[in-house]
């Protein structure tokens, strides 16, 4: 199944929030480049749409986690937090944080694809995905905290919720580092992945 019908597929589980939903993912396909952005500079999935794939991946991995772990955390909150987790990546509607490296050495020499826009106010990019989101999808205090602090323990800031991350959190944070380190950087193959297991 190709990314975009991977993508629908998860879009058909959020019935509850459909409204809001179906808004939010109006402005990301129409006032930003969700659709085509990377996901990152230069390493993490830095190429055309980069950050749909990792974000379409991650939350399929979320939901194989949810099924066996915690399956009474719904689907929808589990899709919502899943595909929005890096929306902060995208910038703001209008002005996209990643654009393409006009300096052509450091694209040849470096790898560096993309340069930071620096139009966009800085912040933590889990804050603004959770600015983002909350414009327009209610999300509960468990959805905030897991949109919030998907990273865990790698970021330093992210210390004052460590040993009192919700499920959802937990399960977040996992799909997200076993999505990008596990299928995006190849290693299911190293550990005998078949690509069905990936």
């Amino acid at each position: 199944m190709g990314l975009m019908d991977r993508y629908e597929a998860l879009r058909q589980k959020v019935t509850d929030r459909k409204e809001s939903f179906d808004r939010f993912i109006n402005l990301m396909e129409n006032e930003t480049t969700w659709l085509n952005s990377p996901a990152s500079t230069r390493f993490h999935l830095s190429e055309e749409q980069g950050l749909l794939k990792h974000s379409v991946g991650v939350t399929e991995t979320l939901l194989r986690f949810r099924e066996f772990l915690a399956p009474e955390i719904s689907e929808e909150s589990c899709v919502i937090v899943g595909l929005f987790h890096d929306a902060g990546k995208l910038g703001m509607p209008g002005k996209p944080l990643y654009l393409p490296n006009d300096n052509e050495w450091m694209v040849k020499n470096r790898g560096i694809r993309y340069k930071i826009n620096p139009d966009v106010v800085a912040m933590g990019l889990a804050v603004r995905s959770l600015y983002l989101v909350i414009q327009y999808i209610p999300l509960t205090d468990a959805e905030a905290q897991a949109i919030a602090y998907h990273d865990g323990q790698y970021i330093d800031d992210n210390k004052i919720v460590a040993h009192k991350e919700t499920p959802l959190t937990l399960l977040l944070h996992w799909a997200d580092y076993w999505t990008a380190h596990i299928h995006e950087e190849g290693r299911g193959k190293q550990i005998g992945l078949s690509d069905g297991e990936e």
